[in-house]
């Protein structure tokens, strides 16, 4: 029994304990929305203007601002020399209110640049900002994290009670505005509408000054300030969905013209102060349309039966696929509202970088709890990429996506010189068509679902996986024919080559400490060689002639050979001194046509050794020892333990031909 009650004692105390963090967390949350909220009269608002006129900004440059605030850096793309590949000679900024918006900074800068036009009052301002790219490109996401962003700013001030919560500088009677307007320092734009109208005659007297004023924060679900519009079956169209409508059950008591038989329920009406979301836009019928254009044109909006225009003060973002975007262009007859709209493309991602950061978010925010091998998410983001980008007569794809991303490409000891911006202007339409993100994602689940046993994923599995979607998918046959030959040619060369490499790391002790040691040798003696001079031992202090036939070693494995050689040399050390020049740290990655000799280098000293040991069927005891060191080592270096024998099965079949 007293045993008994000491442990309900306990219990109740820990109880005790987080009643009390939970009223604690609610009570601040509590006082926290109380001190946001503001009730008062217009005699008082106009006091708060007076102090700070910002609070009475419009639609526009209350966006704007709100993604400047969240923090805006410019990228000095000199100082990094993938990025200068990539963004020559263009100003690169960052705007952290889109930081998990990867791959993405000239769309994100077209919507940036939208914003700061239209918060200035110029044409942007009339004009609908229109995103269009294929499936599962971003822009939906990109409209959510605009109206999330809403919805954590600050509350503004609105006529208390009012379905549109206007401005309140509209009580301001016209004919008072402009002394108004200089004392407060601000420009006021728009008229009360019929509802407010009303309510400032009859239960006023037309006393503005004392209408009662309050603060509303932003809410998509409570409809404040955001407003969303989906496509309507074109056969039952019903403009209510935009302007709201009378209130049926109220005209028994009230004639038809009178205000307050107005329902102003409408997106438009809800979306005031705020923003308006036009999903798959071009579904809708034209004359449905002509709402939506008028609001942002005109800020004007025709109330429901016989009360005139209202005003509107919103942002109209609207989205949908190109191939409806195409459709509704190719028509004329809708060049009125084609004029009325920015077009900013949403393109798939084209850097294999950001397209695997765009996978590990994903998989972040998911309940995908299995063990992924390395190179698992880079293989299936190589393949979307890939499906990605136009054919050119200057590089073959895979160059191509590595060029996108910033890398120098090697082919016979010298980098590629071919300018990323001449790509990227031949091919107008890359990134409109290929493979979503979605699709990938699906690819990595099945990759799973076929291997629950071992709960993991990596490249062979998901590549398996992506051949059988592929096949199963209903693409032109000559797109099929295509993804399967990048799938079963391209990526599978590109990650034997890969595959390769992580080998040798996993059979050359300190991988790392053998390559800088082979690069400082290298640059000894090759800088001997170009300035004639003699390199000197480390251990005995003796002055030796350069190594030749050591450098030639290393050279060899990129096809420099013969009179090529001096040359390369030369380039070297002329890199690496104007590296040092500037206060960089040199290493052996530094220059990659090096780089990518000394790693062939690593892999040619260990390729005999590790073909033997990876393909024999029977091991002796020395064998067997060598194996198990690096299979440990493979998993030291992230593998997990169940990919690591089919992944080395791969290699011996495929890796090392006799």
């Amino acid at each position: 029994m007293g045993q008994s009650t000491g442990t309900e004692t306990g219990a109740n105390g820990s109880g005790a304990s987080s009643a009390n963090d939970f009223r604690a967390i609610i009570d601040r949350d509590r006082e926290q929305r109380t001190k946001e909220k503001w009730k008062g009269t217009m005699l008082q608002y106009l006091e708060i203007v007076k102090e700070d006129p910002d609070i009475a900004k419009l639609a526009h440059a209350r966006l704007y601002d709100m993604i400047r605030t969240a923090g805006v850096v410019e990228v000095n793309v000199e100082e990094d020399a993938r990025l200068n590949r990539i963004f020559k000679n263009q100003r690169l900024y960052t705007y952290s209110f889109f930081n998990d918006f990867y791959g993405m900074e000239e769309t994100v800068a077209s919507i940036v640049r939208y914003f700061h036009s239209a918060s200035l009052k110029g044409e942007e301002s009339r004009q609908v900002l229109y995103l269009v790219g294929p499936v599962g490109s971003g822009k939906s996401s990109l409209i959510e994290a605009i109206k999330g962003g809403l919805e954590t700013s600050p509350p503004v001030y609105t006529i208390q009670g009012c379905p549109m919560f206007e401005e309140p500088l509209h009580l301001i009677p016209r004919h008072l505005r402009p002394e108004f307007e200089k004392m407060l320092g601000v420009q006021i734009e728009g008229d009360l509408n019929p509802v407010n109208r009303y309510r400032l005659i009859n239960e006023f007297g037309g006393k503005w000054e004392d209408f009662p004023i309050e603060t509303v924060s932003f809410s998509k679900r409570a409809r404040r300030g955001i407003g969303v519009v989906p496509p309507v079956d074109p056969n039952n169209q019903d403009t209510s969905v935009l302007i709201g409508s009378e209130d049926i059950s109220k005209l028994d008591m009230y004639s038809e013209g009178d205000p307050r038989v107005l329902d102003l329920s409408g997106a438009l009406n809800v979306g005031n102060r705020g923003m308006v979301e036009f999903i798959e836009v071009f579904k809708n019928e034209t004359e449905y349309l002509h709402a939506m254009i008028t609001a942002t044109q005109e800020k004007q909006i025709p109330a429901p039966g016989r009360h005139g225009m209202i005003y509107v003060d919103t942002c109209i973002l609207a989205h949908s696929n190109e191939a409806e975007w195409q459709k509704f262009k190719s028509d004329h007859t809708n060049e009125a509202i084609l004029d009325r709209i920015v077009v900013v493309k949403v393109p798939y991602n084209l850097r294999i970088s950001e397209e695997t950061r765009i996978y590990k978010k994903i998989i972040r925010k998911s309940s995908f709890t299995a063990d992924i091998a390395p190179h698992t998410i880079e293989i299936a983001s190589m393949f979307a990429i890939l499906t990605r980008l136009e054919p050119t007569n200057k590089c073959d794809l895979l160059t191509k996506l590595k060029l996108y991303n910033g890398e120098e490409v090697v082919e016979k000891g010298k980098t590629k010189k071919i300018d990323v911006q001449e790509l990227r202007e031949e091919a107008k339409r890359e990134g409109m068509d290929g493979i979503s993100t979605r699709f990938i994602m699906k690819a990595l689940d099945n990759a799973l679902s076929d291997n629950i046993a071992n709960n993991c994923i990596h490249p062979l599995n998901v590549r398996e996986s992506l051949i059988k979607m592929v096949k199963a998918a209903d693409f032109p046959e000559d797109t099929k024919k295509l993804y399967l030959e990048l799938l079963r040619d391209v990526i599978h060369k590109e990650y034997l080559t890969i595959l390769e490499r992580e080998i040798t790391k996993a059979f050359v002790y300190s991988y790392q400490e053998q390559a800088e040691t082979l690069f400082q040798n290298y640059l000894d003696h090759a800088e001997a060689y170009v300035t004639k001079s003699k390199v000197r031992d480390a251990n005995t202090s003796e002055e030796l002639q350069p190594d030749e036939a050591f450098l030639k070693s290393i050279e060899e494995q990129i096809g420099i050979i013969g009179t090529a050689a001096d040359g390369f040399r030369q380039e070297v050390i002329a890199y690496l001194w104007s590296i040092g020049r500037r206060g960089d740290k040199v290493s052996y990655e530094s220059y990659e046509p090096l780089k990518e000799a000394i790693e062939k280098k690593l892999m040619a000293s260990v390729r005999d050794v590790s073909r033997i040991i990876t393909r024999a069927r029977t091991r002796d005891a020395e064998q067997q020892q060598k194996y198990d060191a690096m299979v440990e080592q493979m998993i030291a270096n992230g593998y997990p333990p169940s990919a690591v024998d089919v992944i080395l099965k791969y290699a011996a079949n495929h890796l090392w031909k006799d």
